[in-house]
């Protein structure tokens, strides 16, 4: 089958580690199923893939197929998207909270193939209301912006959220998801274009980053890490939360502790989200009519423009791959 994999990662170069070609089609498991993939959206974790750094301690087994996410069908015809943390039966629950949860790619083939192999709890029925193309974004971007949304940060309806950088798939996500449950909505953004992009989604306000807010917010979510730390410590008000996924620009930062104190805020880190707040987003985003950010559609044949596109600047929304 085709399929777009890494053989061998290269850290200094990791666009020269992508693979187009030929791959074996996955053989049949016990409480697993075939998925014919026509839609697969790309996330910054297939970069690193390439480099062959992983999250966890158990290495890559390469060759590996990369891709998270996925739309398809079974080979019933139904229409499917994929969850994709992969855990053991034994560890059902809150399965980012379990020691040996993997997504997609890390141990298992990914999902930039005609097929792929999935446990059946993975596998969520399509709603009619949301087609292939924009629910292959929603298994990682959207759903790590759902959980933060909705588990972590504590929001009502009314109460300000403030995004830090504004065009990235999880940070578009937040936006939308966000507007649609009734928050004020503020970004922050350092481009002009990523500001505009973020009005039209949603956002009530955008700001250039580092910018002074008219006043505080309730929560701020921040996917930038050092860069942004100090100014998220400074425009989330009393009692509110910080809630952080991302260090691209640096994980490393320094802060004083008495404002945490006296101020009583919620710092708190967030990761992925469960089976069950997937399914609630499926179905929050096919009830809504959502329609996710998606700033380009290629053939899965083109996959090296699209990681040439993440590799070189900065998305506005999400990239989808067919098949």
């Amino acid at each position: 089958m085709f399929a777009v994999y890494c053989d061998t990662p290269d850290p200094e170069n990791p666009l020269a580690a992508l693979r187009l070609g030929e791959r074996p089609e996955p053989e049949p498991r016990p409480g697993w199923v075939r998925v014919r993939v026509t839609h697969a959206s790309l996330n910054r974790h297939d970069l690193f893939t390439l480099c062959g750094v992983t999250g966890h301690a158990t290495p890559i087994p390469f060759p590996m197929i990369l891709g998270n996410d996925a739309a398809g069908c079974l080979d019933d015809g139904t229409a499917v998207v994929l969850y994709p943390v992969i855990v053991g039966e034994s560890e059902w629950g809150d399965e980012t909270l379990t020691p040996s949860w993997r997504i997609f790619s890390e141990r298992e083939q990914g999902t930039f193939a005609d097929y792929v192999l999935a446990p059946q709890r993975n596998v969520i029925p399509l709603p009619p209301e949301l087609s292939p193309l924009h629910a292959a974004v929603l298994g990682t971007a959207w759903l790590t912006a759902w959980r933060m949304l909705c588990t972590k940060s504590g929001l009502r309806p009314g109460q300000t959220m403030l995004v830090q950088g504004a065009t990235g798939g999880m940070a578009t996500a937040l936006v939308q998801l966000g507007r649609t449950m009734g928050m004020e909505v503020w970004v922050t953004s350092r481009s002009r274009e990523g500001r505009e992009l973020a009005l039209q989604l949603g956002a009530h306000q955008a700001f250039e980053e580092q910018a002074s807010l008219p006043r505080k917010a309730h929560a701020v979510f921040d996917n930038v890490g050092r860069a942004t730390w100090a100014h998220s410590l400074a425009s989330v008000r009393r009692g509110g939360t910080i809630v952080t996924v991302g260090i691209t620009s640096g994980g490393e930062v320094e802060m004083p502790l008495l404002p945490v104190i006296v101020d009583q805020l919620t710092i708190t880190g967030s990761v992925m989200g469960s089976l069950a707040e997937m399914h609630e987003l499926v179905n929050f985003v096919a009830r809504m009519g959502i329609v996710p950010e998606i700033c380009a559609v290629l053939p899965m044949e083109q996959a090296a423009d699209a990681f040439a596109m993440m590799a070189g600047s900065r998305l506005q929304g999400k990239v989808v791959l067919t098949r």
